[in-house]
């Protein structure tokens, strides 16, 4: 089943709405760019969430599994990744979204200042455009830095293997590297500071 034939005359209303979330961060980058002369955002990705793996959260979560159900009581069918060379660049971005009008945020999850049990570290935001092409779609933006953006990519990978061998020493590494790139993040903050000081 295509995302056309699952989510109907939605679909293209999801379309324009990840299209204008992406649009608004690169004008905030394009911004401070210009008047900063830093690049905040360093890269992003979005993607409109396959019926199949829509229908196993909507399973997981005990919903309806339809595309009703996933266009009201998700929020991830449309999502947008935002990258940044620095963790300040993450609440920088956070800030300047929970600003604009366009958007009306549902809800905020910080796993920066409270990571989850595996390491996982990112800023999610839960919306709901409020106005323009894509408005009454639900959507999540995703912003974390490049080290966080790596780690939890390589993460993705190995959480879907089946049957692996050595699963809580794999786990306990997972865990390990992600307080290392964790250290890394900060020290990259430090030298930035300290390079701003002295400037």
């Amino acid at each position: 089943m295509t995302q056309e034939e699952f989510y109907g005359p939605a679909y293209e209303t999801m379309k324009k709405a990840e299209g204008q979330l992406l649009d608004l961060i690169a004008l905030y980058s394009a911004a401070k760019r210009e008047r900063e002369g830093v690049k905040p955002v360093v890269y992003c990705c979005s993607r409109i969430k396959t019926p199949d793996s829509m229908l196993r959260k909507l399973e997981k979560r005990g919903l309806a599994q339809t595309a009703d159900a996933a266009l009201q009581e998700v929020f991830d069918a449309v999502g947008v990744r935002a990258v940044c060379a620095f963790a300040e660049d993450v609440y920088r971005l956070v800030r300047w979204l929970q600003q604009q009008p366009v958007l009306c945020i549902m809800k905020e999850k910080d796993y920066y200042a409270y990571p989850k049990p595996n390491g996982y570290r990112s800023y999610h935001i839960l919306l709901k455009i409020a106005d323009g092409a894509g408005k009454g779609c639900r959507a999540e933006i995703q912003v974390r830095t490049i080290a966080n953006d790596f780690w939890a990519t390589l993460e993705h990978q190995i959480k879907y293997k089946k049957d692996m061998p050595n699963e809580k020493l794999i786990r306990s590494e997972l865990k390990r590297c992600a307080d290392e790139i964790a250290s890394v993040d900060l020290s990259m903050q430090t030298i930035r500071d300290i390079i701003r000081e002295n400037a």
